[in-house]
């Protein structure tokens, strides 16, 4: 069997067998609200549209390849003089590999930012942020194939036993979920700023097993997250961040940072804003044999033109998979439209 094929095979196999792990974006910084509930309505507007797409694999699996969208909105509603409550609601949908192993998410969030310190152009606060919602799992049992099923001279024989010899019962289910988050964010001027937040992913380790007769309960997600943005010169900053998500036996670290062009006037106002970000990203994750290695690379850009980012980024695997991915891994497509008003209180958080 040529390793592409073989690899086809444990990708599905594994898609199945790991359905505690979450979706994920190399661009975390723009999908704030699968992030952190803590950043709903985080921004220096009133109202944000955010969407994503990921296509992961193409290589290798085709027009079976790992695709994740989301759309998202949320706001900032005024409070008192200086604090700030957040709304917002997120809709994600994940398929992957050749049985359509699906998952849908439709969710709700609520922050609420305190300010602790600050003066004119300065401010510190801390956010607390919830969320909850339903998702769906779902399965086509009908194209899964089974090691049973190879007929020992490296071919597929898809009248050997196949899954109805197992407990699954059920090819699709409901489940609720939550999560709470924590961030403090320092704002020193307009071009400064640094946050440092965290979040506890289902909360209630709701239950996925594909039969009813078993049990298989999602493992909680850690995420500790944080980054800023620092000017090394005019019109030029440097804006780093890092993730660090723990689920289950699953261990994943995003880091690196971009360089910031400002070619408007505009700042905080998103009156004549524009700006185009270069980045450079590494992944790592954990392997349970080898412990932590690289598995890529990102390049990323960004554009900010008043009210409009759009996001471009693509992975580039350096993984043990790369023999047959060619080093291919994810592109990602990021799009955030955010409708500002006036602004009457200024610079009040970093610009995610």
């Amino acid at each position: 069997m040529k390793f592409k094929h073989l690899l086809l095979v444990l990708l599905l196999g594994t898609g199945v067998a790991a359905t505690a792990q979450d979706i994920h974006f190399s661009q975390f910084y723009l999908s704030p609200t699968n992030l952190n509930p803590a950043m709903t309505g985080l921004m220096n507007c009133n109202i944000r549209l955010t969407a994503n797409y990921r296509n992961q694999w193409s290589s290798v699996l085709k027009s079976n390849a790992y695709s994740t969208y989301n759309v998202s909105y949320d706001q900032k509603i005024p409070v008192g003089r200086y604090d700030n409550f957040g709304i917002g609601g997120t809709f994600w949908g994940d398929q992957a590999g050749e049985a359509n192993f699906a998952t849908t998410t439709g969710k709700i969030s609520a922050s609420y930012s305190k300010r602790m310190a600050g003066s004119r152009k300065e401010a510190h606060y801390l956010v607390v942020g919830a969320e909850a919602g339903l998702s769906q799992r779902s399965l086509n049992f009908d194209l899964l194939k089974w090691g049973t099923q190879h007929d020992g001279f490296g071919g597929y024989d898809g009248d050997l036993p196949n899954y109805e010899d197992t407990n699954f019962d059920q090819d699709q289910f409901l489940f609720a979920d939550a999560s709470a988050g924590l961030l403090w964010f320092s704002v020193f001027d307009e071009s400064n700023n640094f946050y440092v937040g965290g979040a506890y992913h289902h909360l209630n380790r709701a239950d996925q097993s594909f039969s009813k007769r078993e049990n298989d309960y999602l493992y909680s997600r850690f995420t500790v997250h944080a980054g800023g943005e620092f000017e090394v010169a005019p019109r030029l900053g440097l804006v780093p961040g890092v993730i660090v998500m723990k689920q289950g036996p699953s261990f994943q670290v995003n880091s690196g940072t971009s360089l910031k062009f400002m070619l408007g006037s505009g700042r905080g106002n998103f009156s004549n804003y524009h700006a185009v970000h270069f980045g450079l990203w590494t992944r790592v994750s954990n392997k349970e044999e080898k412990g932590i290695l690289m598995d890529a690379m990102i390049l990323s850009t960004r554009f900010d033109y008043n009210e409009f980012t759009l996001g471009f980024s693509y992975d580039i695997n350096v993984s043990e998979l790369r023999p047959a991915s060619n080093n291919n891994g994810a592109f990602e497509f990021a799009l955030v439209y955010k409708f500002c008003g006036d602004q009457r209180r200024g610079v009040y958080c970093p610009n995610f």
